[in-house]
């Protein structure tokens, strides 16, 4: 007897009403979304396959389904951008017979689901599949990677969808542009599965493919950083007991600010999994490796040695910058991590800066700390360390991803921070625990020692793609700034692309509550002025207001830390004008501190002017910018006189 399957239909809207989210059902799974009545995401096939025949979207049948409305507020332990964020959404929960759900969320910014499985047998998944279909013309900003095994850190081709073949696919997030809106696809509640890559075929469809589980690795190759896999199995993840999938996160919006403001991947997280989190110190660092320990003026050799650290500690205590990272070279070798070098006493260097309140990060490579985790942390917490920054993990397989929550569990045991380096983009992990305070997996600005591919328009890129994932380890504070002309490549002595203006109004736009500082401690002292102006701003915020923004184009950013306001403005290379609109100020007299380009920035890129001002909530300012340039303010005391 065939089973007959009957079509059934869903929807839910957004609580503001302008995204409709519609869910069919009739055996296979798929659903599509509209903002303001435009179709923006056409039609989404979805399921999943396992090893024991319980497939997902696969001759399907609702059980039972319920819509709920949701409204609370999350506080987070380390706010990012918003130390109060309002959760609203509402939800679609289908049940099928089968023993598995589905929830669909829609959001004010964006859409969600989630798949959950009810059985409790041991299973392995053989694939998930998802089919994103965009309307006829739609584009994207294509992070496009060569491989899984990837640092993740990319530029954004724009491309047709069309254009992208089916041997062609990038890592998440990516960006999809249709005729009336933008959509933003992510991860987030990534745990203990591999993460999600997607590919193109030459039309308007993307789809969904993950690393395979990972079975075997080249030991012989005596390898410090990288791993050759010998042996994948045909599926891409060992599951066992109930659970939930990761959240596939859409924003949809038809303003490039929404995609800078939203917390969709932080409310979709993982809740808190740690008592006391008082320890967890945001901050900024000064780091070596950017700079290559090039210091001068000084009676000792510089380079990978104690004396030299000492002067970095001195240089991060005259200017209160809380951390210094002592970066590859540190250890015995970058395999025998639980000495040092003989010319670096780091328990000297703990104790040293200690005494300069200045705590030591201690960088360490993904290979040999995952083949002894606990000795070489508790180690390091022995010494005093107050973190570690992981490198070279480059993959993010399903042992990888358990890795990272591995590492991230065992630190807050011994309250150590992690900076996640080499690493995939941010997928919810640092709501469970909030000491996982930043991840690269974004073409920063160490590529100005080899490359001149970190131009002014990737940098007003990535903050309205990559930083939606969450905070990104870009490394900013570049003081030797060029224009496009003069730019010329030095590994020893970097210089990044756009003016000084560009590179202070960094510390505004991009979120890292572990933020660097990276050019050399007698750079910054004879730039102190500069110094002076960065060392104000704050790494975490409790509110964000994006007042312009264009993907690749400009970007301004508010930000509110108590009662002070931070304004950061960069362009491509295009010089603008933005108006600033002053309303989200309160009622008073105000001083803002100006850092701008100079007259002459376009010529000469180091070239800037600090001014002060008064203004209030009725002010608008010009923000004045040159090609490559930038635009920063600190708005403070109402009295302008003190």
């Amino acid at each position: 007897m065939v089973q007959q399957i009957y079509s059934q239909t869903f929807e839910i809207k957004s609580p503001n009403k302008n995204i409709r989210l519609q869910v069919v059902v009739n055996g296979e799974i798929s659903w599509s979304a509209s903002l303001n009545e435009n179709v923006i995401i056409k039609e989404a096939r979805i399921g999943m396959n396992f090893s024991s025949g319980q497939d997902f979207g696969t001759n399907s049948q609702v059980k039972r389904h319920s819509i709920k409305e949701y409204s609370s507020i999350i506080t987070p332990v380390i706010p990012h951008k918003d130390a109060v964020i309002k959760d609203e959404f509402v939800q679609l929960t289908l049940t099928f017979k089968g023993k598995y759900q589905l929830k669909f969320r829609a959001y004010n910014d964006g859409v969600a689901y989630q798949f959950a499985d009810e059985s409790t047998s041991d299973k392995n998944v053989m694939e998930e599949k998802m089919s994103l279909t965009f309307p006829e013309g739609a584009r994207s900003f294509f992070p496009k990677e060569n491989k899984m095994y990837s640092h993740n850190e990319r530029l954004y081709l724009k491309k047709s969808l069309v254009e992208i073949a089916s041997d062609e696919f990038c890592s998440l997030p990516v960006v999809f542009t249709t005729d009336n809106a933008k959509v933003l696809f992510t991860e987030t509640a990534l745990h203990d599965y591999p993460g999600m890559f997607v590919k193109g075929n030459g039309s308007t469809t993307m789809d969904a493919i993950h690393p395979k589980f990972v079975l075997e690795i080249d030991t012989k190759k005596k390898q410090d950083r990288h791993q050759t896999i010998t042996k994948e199995a045909d599926y891409i993840a060992k599951v066992s007991g109930s659970r939930d999938y990761p959240w596939r996160v859409f924003m949809i919006s038809d303003d490039d600010r929404t995609f800078v403001e939203s917390n969709l991947t932080f409310q979709l997280s993982k809740p808190l999994a740690i008592k006391n989190t008082e320890w967890i110190k945001p901050g900024k660092v000064a780091w070596d490796w950017y700079n290559a320990n090039n210091i001068y003026g000084v009676d000792f050799k510089s380079g990978l040695n104690t004396a030299t650290y000492k002067y970095y500690i001195d240089f991060a205590s005259s200017n209160n910058i809380e951390y210094v990272i002592l970066d590859e070279g540190w250890t015995k070798s970058t395999t025998k991590i639980l000495d040092f070098n003989p010319d670096i006493d780091v328990p000297e260097l703990i104790r040293y800066g200690k005494e300069k309140n200045v705590e030591i990060i201690l960088w360490v490579l993904w290979k040999p700390l995952d083949a002894n985790l606990v000795q070489i942390l508790e180690t390091y917490k022995s010494w005093g360390a107050k973190g570690i920054k992981v490198d070279f993990m480059q993959r993010n397989d399903q042992y990888m991803v358990n890795s990272y929550e591995k590492i991230a569990k065992e630190c807050a045991r011994l309250e150590l921070l992690v900076d996640f380096h080499g690493s995939f983009k941010p997928s919810g992990l640092r709501r469970v625990y909030p000491n996982v305070v930043n991840y690269e997996g974004v073409k920063g600005s160490e590529n100005n020692k080899f490359s001149k591919s970190i131009t002014p328009e990737h940098n007003v890129t990535i903050p309205f793609i990559r930083m939606a994932a969450g905070p990104m380890d870009y490394t900013p504070g570049a003081m030797i700034n060029r224009q496009d002309a003069d730019f010329q490549i030095n590994f020893e002595r970097p210089m990044s692309l756009g003016t000084r203006a560009h590179q202070v109004a960094m510390y505004v736009v991009y979120e890292a509550p572990l933020q660097m500082l990276c050019d050399s401690p007698s750079i910054y002292y004879k730039e102190q002025e500069t110094v002076n102006f960065i060392s104000q701003i704050p790494t975490i915020w409790d509110e964000t207001i994006v007042l312009h923004g264009a993907i690749g184009d400009y970007i301004a950013v508010a930000r509110r830390k108590g009662s002070k306001w931070y304004i950061g403005a960069m362009t491509d290379w295009t010089s603008r004008k933005l108006e600033l609109d002053l309303s989200f100020l309160k009622e008073g007299n105000f001083k803002m501190e100006v850092f701008r380009d100079g007259k002459n920035a376009n010529r000469f890129a180091e070239d800037y002017k600090i001014d002060i001002i008064e203004v209030n909530k009725d002010s608008k300012i010009t923000a004045e910018m040159s090609a490559g340039g930038g635009w920063a303010a600190i708005i403070s005391i109402k009295d302008i006189n003190k």
